[in-house]
C-alpha cells in the first residue's frame, strides 16, 4: 500500500512539470528510484530487488525505441522504469498498455483542437500525462487495491 501512494505522488509530481515544463525532472526520478529499491528490498529481502530491477529494466525496454527514433524524451522513459521498479514488470506492461490507449485518445483530442492531422504533424504532446494515466488505471485494475 505504501508503495503505491509513494507511486500516486510521484506520478502528480510529474503531470505537473510535464504539464508546466515539458519536463520529467531527474531531480525526483532518480531519488524515487532509490525509494523504489529500498521499499522493495524491506517488503521482500534481495528478491524485491532483483523484482525491482527487473521492473525496471522493463519500463526502460518499453520505451527505449520510441525514445532512439526521437518520437519520447528520456524523462517518459525513465518514468516508466521508475514504475517498473515500484511495481514489478507485470504492472508495468499493464501500465504500458494503458499507456498507449490513453496516449492514442490525447493525440486524437490534439488532431482535434489542431484542425486536422496536417496541422499536428511536429506538435509534441506531454507523454507523461499518459503514462501517469496507464499507471492509474492499472493502480485502479489491481485486484489487490479491491
Amino acid at each position: 500500500m505504501l508503495i503505491n501512494v509513494f507511486l500516486i505522488v510521484v506520478l502528480a509530481v510529474c503531470v505537473v512539470t510535464d504539464l508546466r515544463k515539458r519536463k520529467i525532472y531527474n531531480k525526483v526520478i532518480f531519488p524515487s528510484l532509490l525509494v523504489a529499491l529500498s521499499l522493495n528490498i524491506a517488503s521482500a529481502g534481495f528478491s524485491g530487488l532483483g523484482d525491482a530491477l527487473l521492473g525496471f529494466a522493463a519500463g526502460l525496454a518499453l520505451l527505449l525505441i520510441p525514445y532512439i527514433l526521437g518520437g519520447m524524451g528520456a524523462g517518459d522513459v525513465k518514468l516508466l522504469g521508475l514504475i517498473g521498479a515500484l511495481k514489478g514488470s507485470g504492472f508495468v506492461l499493464e501500465t504500458f498498455i494503458y499507456t498507449a490507449v490513453i496516449g492514442a485518445m490525447l493525440a486524437i483530442i490534439v488532431i482535434i483542437m489542431r484542425g486536422g492531422f496536417k496541422k499536428s504533424l511536429g506538435v509534441g504532446m506531454p507523454y507523461g500525462v499518459a503514462i501517469a494515466g496507464g499507471a492509474v488505471l492499472a493502480l485502479l485494475m489491481d485486484v489487490e487495491l479491491l
